[in-house]
This record gives structure tokens, C-alpha cells and sequence, in this order.
């Protein structure tokens, strides 16, 4: 059986959404963005929606549907077949204009959206929106004011449904094992790019093995030597190889069924050049389990950085920290909240984070553990589980 996200989390969350709606004296909620837009109706947008505008609309009484372009007829019809399509009322403008059947065009799907509300009683009037909220609207349609509710969006998406946890389970399963496959196969003389590659394929057939109904994203980047002292890579030096001693960073990323994981590890090709990067590489994983084992509901969330930067710190290390601990994770792989080192909230149960901070040398290299990590009641879970020991983070097989 295929594990997508149910129907039941997507009427969970329109139930919520109408109440917010009501309460706050909205005729509805238009959502043009990919990841809120696959919040509400369970549809990976295919179009980018600078280029070809798309609405979900939720109203305050009523069904929910969507504004669609004509280059999505076949992905609509491809996610009711899979049972995937939460909101199944759409209607769809045209990209190419011609003679039958006549319809809106791109120039005129403002007034779809418009008659579209219209055939739902609605007006005019206040309309919860992100952003600026979609202009074309305004000019078919009197008395419509938008207010920007992306905040209320953002929060949305921060807690998981116990559904989402699982999806996020199986997933650290298929990156563990992508991690598993590096440490066997890395050796000196690969380049670099090519063996990502190699590594996103090995991958993807896994996952087209143990989940095949499912839908399935991997990637995988690494940085080798000195260039993994910048946390993106180098920037270029496509010819970049492995070179025996060279400390590796590599980020590997899971999307299954519209939700992604983040593992990240440090590895050396062979024995390490010097005690700089072993000491390096284990102030970096001290540090990213002190912040992990910050993870729990209840606890502030700065307090997870705050001791991951300790760590650091006391092993000598404090000048060498590029960037925060962590961020959340879900729908988008940079989720919100996306600021951990002064969020003074507390942590939300079943809120799933990165635990990444890293220490970067510039002409020696960069060390960086990363896990997903779900909230839990009384302690995190942890639920990328390669190993971060020196031992197992060696590769010997060449």
C-alpha cells in the first residue's frame, strides 16, 4: 500500500481553516504558492505560479477548489486516479488559445476565480491571502480587500499529523541507507559530481523497490577537501575529485510523498591528514547531538543552538561557526521556522527540525553531522540513525 498523506489530515486541516476564517470574518482563503498549495489540497503543483497563476480556494461556507492552467489537465487527472487530489472541484483556463472550446485564457484567470466565487454566493469582501494576494482578482471583482495570513499558513504547517511522522520515518530509512551505500562505495580518484549521482541512483531504485506506488525525490551533494569549508560547496571545480585523507561532507535529501529529510555526514577517504579534522569532526558531532537532545516540547527553542555553540566553543572552535543550528523541515525542505538561534518560543510536539551545526576551516575543510529530528512529549526522536562515529565514518575500501 501506497503511503501518502490521507484525506482525513487534508478535511482536518480545511475543518481548521474554515473555523480561523469565520472566526476572523473571511469570505475565504486563496492560496497561490507550491507549498500551501499542496497543504490544502493534496496537489504537487507542476507550474511555476509566477508563470502560470493557480489559486486554492478554501471559502468560509462551501467547497473548496482550484483555479488550474491547462499544461496540469493530465497531473489533475494522474492525482485523482492515485487518490491523492484532496480538492477535486477545479476548473482549468487555457495556455494555447483556440477556437473550441472557448475559454478563459491565462490573461483572464482572474475572472475565473472570480465567476468561480461568484457561483459560491461570494461577492466581494475580506479575503485571507499570502502576500500581496492575486491582483487580477481586484479588477473583476468590487469591494475585495486582502489581508495577508501567511503567518497563520506558517503555523499551520510547523506540527506534523501522527500520518506525516511515519511518511518522515520511512524516508530517514531510504537516506540512512543511501549513507550506508557512500561509506561502502566512496574511494579516492571518484569525481565528485559523477559519484552524487551514482549514489541518488542507488538510491531511487530502493526506494522504487520498497515503496513503488509512492512518490519519491532523492538528491545527494557532497564537498570534498578543502572545499567543504564553504557549507554549499566550492561553486564550481566540476572536475573535483576524492582524494585519500580528504574529508567529505555530503548532504543527502529524501522527499517522499511531498515531505523531506535531511541527513548529513562527515566522512574521511581513508585515515584523516591531521588531529586538527579529527578534533574538528568530533566537536561537530558532540555539538550536533547536544543540540538534538535540546528537541524536546516545552524546552525554548534557542536553547538547542545555544548548546550546540557551546560545544563548539569549548573545544576551541567559536570563530569557526557559518551559520545556525538548524531550521524546521516539512513540506519545504527549509521550513519554518527557519530562525532556531532566537526563537524564545517553546518547542511544539510532533515539530520536526535539523540538527546541523558545523564548524567550517578554511584550508583544512568543514565538519557537519546533520539529523531530522521529530519533537516528542518528553525527548526528541531522532530518526536519521547512520552512524556518526570516527570508526564507521572512515572508508577503507579501496
Amino acid at each position: 500500500m501506497p503511503n501518502f498523506v490521507p484525506e482525513k489530515v487534508f478535511a482536518d486541516r480545511e475543518k481548521r481553516i474554515k473555523e480561523y476564517l469565520d472566526e476572523e470574518g473571511f469570505e475565504a482563503l486563496i492560496v497561490t504558492t507550491p507549498e500551501n498549495f499542496y497543504m490544502v489540497s493534496g496537489f504537487h503543483l507542476d507550474v511555476a505560479p509566477w508563470e502560470r497563476p493557480v489559486a486554492a480556494v478554501i471559502p468560509t461556507d462551501g467547497d473548496p477548489f482550484l483555479i488550474m492552467n491547462e499544461l496540469s489537465t493530465n497531473h489533475l487527472k494522474f492525482a485523482e486516479e492515485r487518490d491523492t487530489l484532496y480538492i477535486k472541484d477545479y476548473e482549468i483556463y487555457i495556455e494555447h488559445p483556440r477556437a473550441y472550446p472557448r475559454t478563459y485564457t491565462v490573461e483572464q484567470w482572474g475572472r475565473l476565480l472570480a465567476e468561480k466565487l461568484r457561483s459560491r454566493g461570494i461577492e466581494g469582501g475580506f479575503f485571507a491571502v499570502e502576500g500581496g494576494g492575486p491582483k487580477p482578482l481586484k479588477s473583476e471583482m468590487d469591494n475585495v480587500e486582502f489581508v495577508d495570513v501567511t503567518n497563520y499558513l506558517k503555523n499551520m504547517r510547523m506540527v506534523k499529523y501522527p500520518e506525516e511522522l511515519e511518511i518522515f520515518r520511512l524516508c530517514a530509512e531510504l537516506t540512512d541507507y543511501a549513507q550506508d551505500q557512500y561509506m561502502s562505495l566512496v574511494k579516492p580518484g571518484l569525481t565528485v559530481q559523477a559519484f552524487d549521482f551514482e549514489i541518488a541512483k542507488i538510491m531511487s531504485e530502493e526506494a522504487a523497490r520498497r515503496f513503488p506506488e509512492d512518490r519519491w525525490e532523492g538528491r545527494v551533494r557532497s564537498s570534498s577537501g578543502t572545499y567543504s569549508s564553504a557549507p554549499h560547496g566550492s561553486g564550481a571545480y566540476v572536475a573535483e575529485q576524492f582524494e585519500e585523507g580528504d574529508g567529505v561532507v555530503n548532504i543527502i535529501i529524501g522527499r517522499m510523498n511531498g515531505l523531506v529529510v535531511e541527513s548529513e555526514r562527515t566522512l574521511f577517504v581513508g585515515e584523516p591528514r591531521s588531529e586538527q579534522q579529527i578534533k574538528a569532526f568530533q566537536a561537530a558531532t558532540d555539538a550536533n547531538e547536544a543540540a538534538a537532545a535540546e528537541m524536546y516540547a516545552g524546552n525554548t527553542v534557542a536553547n538547542a543552538d545555544a548548546a550546540a555553540q557551546q560545544v563548539i566553543e569549548a573545544a576551541g572552535f567559536g570563530d569557526n561557526i557559518n551559520h545556525r543550528t538548524g531550521h524546521g523541515i516539512g513540506i519545504a525542505g527549509h521550513e519554518y521556522p527557519e530562525d532556531m538561534a532566537f526563537l524564545y518560543r517553546p518547542f511544539w510536539e510532533n515539530e520536526v527540525y535539523s540538527s546541523e551545526p558545523g564548524i567550517y576551516l578554511y584550508g583544512v575543510g568543514g565538519f557537519r553531522q546533520d539529523d531530522t529530528v521529530i519533537v516528542g512529549k518528553d525527548k526528541p526522536e531522532v530518526i536519521t540513525k547512520r552512524s556518526k562515529k570516527l570508526e564507521d565514518q572512515i572508508a577503507r575500501n579501496f
